[in-house]
């Protein structure tokens, strides 16, 4: 269970893995950038990665998740936990270029579909973001047909080669504390109007 901080970390975890393991022989332009929606009406980098975080969805399969209980006894609200839906969107001055960079992305995020928390805090905003045993798991996604529509029409007008992925179960923990009611006192056992 991660701080807020979390959907940015994953995010650059996911960039961060790509560029530090990419073949600089092979691509010594590339560049990888986080880019929003707008960044796609202007001019695109010639040769690179572009993560595109498109959507974030509350998690589906699983939304009973227990209050958090810190280590002195302290309960917390349940966590919050969110799929983050990217576009990965490879960019190349030629579409051989494109292809082996798409090529080597595709391999890399498969090799590594677990991001562990210390490749997580290692680019998150503060050191902490993630818990020692927490990690995030990323999924190659297809879309649907009306989800492959939507997703174009926000690259448009510069539409990459895209992968489409999901880093499953991102949660965000609450800072708002459950106040338990007080430990019982005494007991009354005895019914308006009495039993006879």
């Amino acid at each position: 269970m991660a701080t807020f901080r979390a959907v940015a970390a994953v995010s650059r975890a996911i960039l961060k893995l790509l560029e530090d393991g990419c073949p600089t022989d092979e691509f010594p332009d590339a560049q990888f950038e986080l880019q929003q929606a707008l960044d796609f009406q202007k001019s695109p980098i010639a040769e690179g990665v572009s993560l595109l975080l498109y959507r974030v969805a509350p998690t589906a399969m699983r939304r009973n998740l227990a209050p958090r209980t810190e280590v002195d006894g302290r309960r917390f609200r349940p966590p919050l936990p969110l799929d983050l839906f990217y576009a990965l969107c490879i960019w190349g001055r030629t579409a051989d270029v494109q292809q082996r960079l798409l090529g080597f992305c595709a391999r890399t995020l498969d090799d590594v579909p677990v991001l562990p928390s210390g490749l997580l805090n290692h680019y998150a905003p503060e050191p902490s973001t993630f818990r020692p045993e927490e990690t995030v798991q990323i999924v190659a996604e297809a879309l649907s047909i009306s989800d492959l529509h939507q997703l174009l029409d926000l690259l448009r007008p510069s539409i990459p080669l895209a992968l489409t992925y999901v880093a499953r179960m991102v949660s965000l923990d609450s800072s708002i504390p459950i106040d338990d009611a007080a430990v019982v006192q005494t007991r009354s056992f005895e019914m308006a109007g009495g039993l006879r």
